[in-house]
């Protein structure tokens, strides 16, 4: 049977009328600490991947729509962090924000079920994607949007310009043959260089680009993989002459691995990729490093962190939306494999 359905309870507790609050003590949000389009922009590709959304779920989509689009200023750079009193904090910039944002309408404007609301998603991807970040992670991030109105509009010219442009700025930045990772240092969210490699290739016709991203998507599960568990890089990251297993491991690096591993059986129908959401999943129901279950099944929490003797009993945002995501891929992943056996 396929896992049930994805309890939201708690990211409601950490949500309102504004935005999705970044962090919480234990299981109550930190309202001090404002608003980040990071989390929202999270909690957005989460709300769209719901096959049958509630209108709880829905009203925190426009929410999250709305915050997005108010982030965006007249040139296509975003703001990242709003206080509690609504006022935004910092300048217009090109960081990770401005590429998740773009991921996250992106994957709207292709996926959201409304007509309105795609099309406000893609008119503020537009917007953004005039820019380009000097930021291989942040072009990463925008290159998934990138990639996911393209699979909805073949012809999306600014889809198109903005994908090559990250393919280009990802395939520049290689490593060798004992540390073939784009970067220095594994740090957090590794596996969507990967993902973005694997769609990009896929929607431009490009085998060897997915090829890449399968070599590099391999690289990674098998450097982050123990004896039958995961056992993710830890919050200092990884560099060629580190050591597993680390803590404080992250559960964004674990949904991360589900989504690319989702993304490369998707392509491939290569069942190792199916095993990688897999152990995804049960590395939040206990099968890591500490044998500690990283999710609250009763409200949908997710812990922050894996540590040596347990786990971080905050449950802020980033990280109830990592369990959210990756719940999400393992039971899509069921639905279609009970579909395959019934037909």
């Amino acid at each position: 049977m396929p896992l049930p359905a994805p309890t939201f309870h708690h990211l409601f507790a950490l949500s309102d009328d504004t935005g999705i609050f970044e962090h919480a003590r234990h299981d109550l949000p930190r309202r001090e600490h404002g608003y980040c389009v990071d989390d929202v922009s999270r909690g957005l590709i989460v709300v769209v991947r719901e096959p049958d959304p509630t209108p709880a779920l829905q009203a925190l989509g426009e929410t999250s729509l709305r915050f997005l689009e108010a982030a965006l200023d007249r040139n296509g750079a975003s703001r990242n962090r709003m206080n509690d009193d609504g006022a935004w904090t910092d300048a217009p910039a090109l960081g990770d924000w401005w590429g998740r944002s773009l991921w996250a309408l992106g994957t709207a404007a292709a996926g959201n079920g409304y007509p309105l609301p795609r099309k406000r998603a893609l008119r503020a991807f537009h917007l953004a994607a005039t820019q380009r970040s000097p930021h291989l992670r942040s072009m990463t991030f925008a290159a998934l949007g990138a990639g996911e109105v393209l699979l909805a509009f073949p012809d999306d010219e600014p889809s198109l310009l903005l994908l090559r442009d990250a393919v280009d700025r990802i395939l520049a930045a290689s490593g060798d043959a004992t540390w073939p990772w784009p970067e220095p240092r594994l740090s957090y969210a590794n596996a969507a260089i990967p993902e973005a490699l694997i769609l990009a290739g896929a929607v431009l016709g490009e085998p060897h680009v997915t090829a890449r991203g399968l070599s590099l998507l391999g690289f990674l599960l098998d450097l982050q993989s123990g004896p039958g568990h995961l056992s993710v890089s830890g919050s200092a990251g990884r560099g060629p002459d580190d050591h597993g297993p680390q803590f404080d491991q992250q559960p964004i690096e674990v949904a991360s691995l589900a989504d690319a591993c989702a993304r490369a059986y998707a392509v491939t129908g290569d069942v190792r990729w199916r095993d990688g959401v897999r152990l995804a999943w049960e590395w939040f129901e206990g099968a890591n490093d500490s044998g500690t279950v990283m999710y609250d099944a009763l409200t949908g929490a997710g812990y922050d962190g894996l540590e040596r003797a347990g786990r971080n009993t905050n449950r802020g945002a980033e990280s109830t939306l990592a369990v959210l995501s990756t719940r999400q891929q393992a039971r899509r992943l069921d639905v279609l494999d009970l579909a395959m056996v019934a037909g």
